[in-house]
């Protein structure tokens, strides 16, 4: 090995170069780990998850050859929180993040991050597009150099995501459209960020050789606004969308629940429409077409991941799929996440490891938590098991998670023998609120840290949804159970859409009293 001589303060980056340098020298006796994440992306899957109007034949293919959960949620509905809570493998509590405004190392704990963990046991490890989300949240580097083995790539067209590039139909003028089809040739450097992120991702399998690898690809789509190529309007005809039954608030809805979904009401062909704040419907024309464009972000990408695949030696590699939560198409006539329903936290969760192709039984039916991939690809990967943290003391370990991993339910599937272990699949997710009203300013759906006066706890069974919306002191982080502001609880049996708050119903009585029993130990 060699040796530095370097006064004592550059001892770390020594130690560093030291720990890279043995890294490189490893035997290629581990499996590479290649996590594909997606941005709002609800579980919008052909195969397996049973959405006929999607058309996912590279995520099909995956889904075929793999795991897929079901019932994966994730712990916030928001960008920033949920990609640092499943990187972490730790709740927003324990992060205390739940805006974009903070870094974790800086204000909660030095923990330990998945990509980190991966390059401490000698693998190398690079980020693609949007894996952190960029910013304050990840100290404006992405956790490099502590998570990955090189700087994060970022696309350069990243910068024109949120400009007048949109060629509006009515005028042909330029705008910041909500339903934004376009033509490379008129963007900006003639391509999107989501093409560049596939070409470098490919890049980097083209450099690897047999050195094990974590590379972490995160694809922009699809999230808003509908930047795609026009080509894929006419994969989904706007007439294979139906208008939903009950696309409205939800009845017995208490008004802190609801998201106004702003970044949506932002966008210049949404404002034309001229819908009240913050309960107005939207035309029955445009929602239509919100599904047309998002189905079409979704085969897009599909379409990228394929060409990703492709140069991916599978025979030696994990791949995970995922996203960082859901998205509202108008169920309970919301546009967008920034909620505990089931359409914001739910998400898909794939899974395709070396030696457990073609399983006895692919679909897991149990409630998981996307915090829980932490744990499961450092088992799959054989690496030392993380240990659970502290319940009560979550902050206090380096490096621990709250998760656990999800090998035994596929271990179990792929044989086709055994029952449930005994552990509790409950999921936890929780959104901040500045008041019991929606409101601009404040504003309601992405309130700052300071703003936060009401959080809502939720918890998701195989059977029921309960939320609380409590009181919640920011300058501490303080719970206060002896004030809620509204509950919700929803009986998935017989209303799997949550459009019944069955929050007073008097046979239920027992029921609300157990799950809020049960939530206020989960968070007390």
């Amino acid at each position: 090995m060699q040796r530095c001589k370097v006064p004592l303060l550059l001892s770390l980056l020594c130690l560093t170069f030291l720990i890279s340098t043995t890294a490189t020298q490893r035997p290629p006796d581990q499996p590479n780990v290649l996590l594909i994440i997606l941005d709002d992306f609800r579980p919008v899957i052909n195969y397996g998850y049973g959405d006929g109007n999607a058309v996912t034949v590279n995520i099909d293919r995956l889904v075929q050859q793999g795991y897929f959960f079901q019932n994966a949620f994730a712990q916030q509905a928001l960008c920033a929180p949920s990609r640092n809570s499943m990187l972490t493998g730790r709740r927003p509590d324990t992060v205390r993040l739940y805006d974009f405004y903070s870094y974790w190392r800086q204000t909660s704990g030095n923990y330990t991050t998945l990509p980190q963990y991966f390059k401490q046991h000698g693998y190398r490890t690079h980020s693609v597009g949007k894996v952190f989300h960029p910013g304050a949240s990840s100290n404006f580097t992405d956790d490099f150099p502590l998570s990955w083995s090189e700087p994060a790539f970022h696309p350069l067209t990243d910068e024109y995501s949120n400009a007048a590039v949109c060629i509006d139909p009515a005028d042909g003028r330029l705008k910041r459209n909500l339903l934004c089809p376009v033509r490379l040739e008129t963007q900006p450097l003639h391509t999107l960020p989501d093409i560049e992120s596939t070409e470098e991702a490919k890049r980097f399998l083209s450099t690897v050789g047999r050195q094990p690898y974590f590379l972490a690809v995160g694809y922009r789509k699809p999230h808003i606004p509908f930047r795609i190529p026009a080509k894929y309007l006419g994969l989904h005809p706007v007439t294979k969308f139906a208008t939903l039954d009950l696309d409205y608030p939800p009845y017995g809805l208490p008004t802190v629940a609801w998201s106004s979904y702003l970044d949506v009401r932002n966008r210049d062909d949404f404002r034309q429409l001229n819908v009240s704040f913050p309960f107005g419907p939207v035309p029955e024309d445009f929602k239509l077409r919100i599904r047309q464009h998002y189905y079409a972000a979704v085969t897009f990408v599909d379409d990228l991941i394929g060409e990703l695949l492709k140069e991916v030696d599978l025979s030696r590699t994990i791949v995970a799929l995922t996203s960082d939560h859901g998205w509202a198409l108008g169920e309970h006539g919301e546009w967008a996440k920034y909620s505990n329903y089931d359409a914001a936290v739910r998400i898909p969760l794939v899974i395709r490891a070396p030696g457990m192709q073609n399983p006895h039984q692919q679909k897991i039916d149990n409630v998981v938590e996307l915090l829980d991939l932490y744990s499961t690809l450092v088992d799959l990967a054989g690496l030392p098991p993380v240990p659970r943290c502290d319940e009560q003391r979550p902050h206090k370990a380096t490096t621990c998670t709250e998760g656990k991993s999800l090998v035994p339910l596929m271990q179990r599937n792929s044989t086709g023998y055994g029952e449930n272990d005994g552990q509790e699949w409950i999921a936890y997710s929780q959104y901040p609120r500045p008041g019991t009203y929606p409101s601009l300013f404040p504003n309601s759906d992405e309130p700052k840290l300071r703003h936060i006066k009401i959080m809502g706890y939720s918890m998701r069974t195989d059977r029921f949804r309960y939320t609380a919306w409590i009181k919640f002191n920011p300058d501490y982080f303080k719970r206060d159970w002896s004030t809620i502001y509204g509950e919700e609880l929803y009986d998935h049996w017989i209303d799997p859409q949550e459009n019944m708050n069955l929050i007073d119903r008097a046979p239920l009585a027992t029921v609300k009293d157990a799950l809020r029993a049960k939530l206020q130990e989960k968070f007390p």
